[in-house]
């Protein structure tokens, strides 16, 4: 079952105007960074062997990122809290895909929490200003919460420490 974005505003913050960014069926994430792969990666079933490479920021000009065909890293403005009877899922917004791109990200686990990040792939040139609402964040009732959330490496990723 999908969850009211109403029921589980609280869980987002740092939005841009959380008001604007609530739909009828889940929360729009906004655009802080964008960012090319400085690498090819590396991945093996045990993460022994995993190389994720380095995000290069890519300069913006006027607060926006001109994006040439191909793709790109986007970091979203909005820490995300996912409860441990949850998990969601992001989907670009059809305005996205109706300029020639989309995105793509992992499922958001249960007891994750941070600025996530997405795969934007354009097959035109595209500008996207800073602040764009380019994705949709869904979030689903997980039958029984679990007993241990996520407590993988990118947890509170991009959440800056105090």
């Amino acid at each position: 079952m999908i969850i009211p974005p109403s029921s589980i505003i609280n869980n987002v913050s740092s939005a841009v105007n959380i008001k604007k960014q609530v739909q009828s069926a889940g929360i729009d994430l906004t655009v802080r960074n964008i960012f090319i792969l400085d690498d090819g990666g590396e991945l093996d079933f045990d993460n022994s062997q995993r190389f994720i490479p380095d995000y290069v920021e890519l300069p913006k000009s006027n607060n926006r990122w001109v994006l040439q065909p191909g793709g790109y890293v986007v970091q979203y403005n909005e820490i995300v809290s996912v409860p441990l009877d949850m998990a969601a899922i992001l989907l670009p917004r059809s305005s996205l895909m109706r300029i020639g791109a989309t995105i793509f990200s992992a499922l958001w686990d249960p007891g994750y929490k941070g600025r996530g990040i997405g795969l934007l792939y354009t097959s035109r040139t595209i500008n996207i200003h800073q602040n764009a609402r380019i994705a949709q964040l869904v979030f689903f009732e997980i039958k029984d919460k679990v007993a241990k959330g996520y407590s993988g490496i990118y947890q509170n990723e991009g959440v800056e420490k105090k």
